[in-house]
């Protein structure tokens, strides 16, 4: 009795179907992938005067390209990660965006992009951090791991049928 009563339900994840939880799960991946490429350029474009802030920078991008990775797995543990490694990058984003610009000072090393370039794309991470911010809480508030036992009887709710028996 016990064996056919497994058999016959399955795990329904109801909020992973709404169309507002699919278009978080988009806008974070995309978010941090975006995130990780800027700071690739910055990476690539100050290599050269960047000193001690390359591993940090190598740290993050790895980080940003393996929760988009796990973010469109529905993984929704990494949303508050995401976040709060989002505030760290939004303030060191915000302190270097205005350092890039100073640097046309005598004695300071040019960097392969230049000054004004890698100060943009620093200060266009600050709201590009903020929206990540944003969208990830909002993806965490969307229960993506809420699970819902039924039978192969009962529907799913929407116009979705249930999935066929094995």
């Amino acid at each position: 009795m016990a064996e056919s009563e497994q058999q016959e339900t399955y795990l329904d994840r109801p909020n992973r179907r709404k169309a507002s939880s699919k278009a978080t799960k988009a806008i974070v991946a995309f978010l941090l992938v975006v995130s990780a490429a800027i700071v690739i350029i910055i990476t690539v474009g100050g290599w050269d005067t960047l000193e001690g802030a390359i591993p940090l920078q190598i740290a993050y991008i790895v980080l940003y390209l393996g929760m988009a990775f796990l973010v469109m797995r529905w993984n929704r543990g990494v949303l508050p990660l995401a976040a709060a490694l989002a505030i760290v990058l939004l303030i060191f984003a915000a302190v270097s965006g205005p350092a890039w610009f100073d640097r046309d000072k005598a004695g300071l090393t040019d960097p392969t992009l230049d000054e004004d370039i890698l100060g943009l794309l620093s200060l266009i991470l600050v709201p590009v951090q903020i929206l990540l911010i944003a969208f990830a809480m909002r993806g965490f508030q969307q229960a993506w791991n809420v699970e819902v036992e039924r039978t192969r009887d009962e529907p799913r709710g929407g116009n979705e049928p249930a999935p066929a028996a094995a």
